[in-house]
């Protein structure tokens, strides 16, 4: 993948005056000493909370990655982004494809992107690839390479029945318990897919890599960094989990808490007016 340098040197702007409102004391000066001594970063998300997003443009100017993986952008897309000069956050959008891709605002991430000048990696799993894991199994869906990221090994009965029960209390209690196995194939897809991108980025590039996903795939015990511990055990990777309101499930290297934001009920969808 060609270098990309986008938005902050085509903008000719030092970063730290196009970010206004990110303090430099979101990140504690041990918590930014373990992520530049890391091989990978993991930067975990409450995908709608926008502090949470100034963490990681502050991490990632911390850390100077080689790269950047996005849970977020397609291959294609930066693909297409790699062959860009992006000068604003509407051309941005255009080549990511972001309002089709039914992320939360590309204003939340722009800063992110602003960051750093290293080239983005894509890690997003298209929806076809999706409906596969759900219809024939995650190692189907990842094709060649699902015995080399473990996706062939099924979990242990305790394992997928905690995830399953995540899956539902998810999805506020709302989902049939036969699409259950379904959603925990889906998840174990993305994991594979976002390491096997920080895979590809480490080879290409020879790291530092950051990542930015959602706090589910930053997890210890179950996300990214299971798979990356059974590829490149001697990888020193660090996985960082925001929370809100000191609330978060699973295991991390490092947590960072910021408050709630205000948001609609997610469960309001599902509840069945009398």
């Amino acid at each position: 993948m060609k270098q990309l340098a986008i938005l902050a040197c085509v903008l000719g702007l030092m970063v730290t005056a196009a970010r206004p409102g990110l303090a430099e004391d979101l990140i504690s000066d041990d918590a930014a000493l373990a992520m530049r001594d890391a091989d990978v970063v993991i930067l975990g998300e409450v995908h709608d909370n926008p502090r949470h997003h100034l963490v990681q443009a502050e991490a990632i100017m911390k850390i100077s990655p080689s790269a950047v993986v996005w849970e977020m952008v397609t291959e294609e897309g930066a693909q297409r982004l790699a062959q860009k000069a992006v000068s604003n956050p509407e051309e941005l959008s255009r080549i990511l494809q972001w309002a089709e891709s039914g992320w939360p605002p590309l204003r939340l991430y722009y800063p992110v992107f602003k960051a750093s000048g290293a080239p983005v990696y894509g890690a997003m799993v298209p929806r076809a690839a999706a409906r596969a894991a759900m219809e024939r199994g995650a190692a189907t869906a990842l094709g060649a390479d699902a015995a080399r990221y473990g996706l062939t090994v099924p979990l242990t009965p305790e394992e997928q029945e905690a995830r399953e029960a995540d899956q539902m209390a998810a999805h506020c209690d709302a989902l049939p318990p036969e699409m259950l196995p379904q959603m925990v194939a889906i998840q174990r897809l993305r994991d594979a897919v976002l390491a096997r991108a920080v895979m590809r980025a480490m080879e290409e590039t020879g790291g530092p890599v950051a990542v930015i996903t959602g706090n589910g795939h930053a997890r210890k015990d179950r996300g990214i960094p299971t798979f990356l511990e059974r590829l490149q055990p001697g990888w020193k990777v660090v996985s960082v989990g925001q929370s809100e309101d000191d609330i978060i499930d699973g295991d991390f290297d490092i947590v960072i808490d910021s408050p709630t934001v205000e948001r609609e009920d997610p469960c309001a969808a599902f509840q069945v007016q009398n």
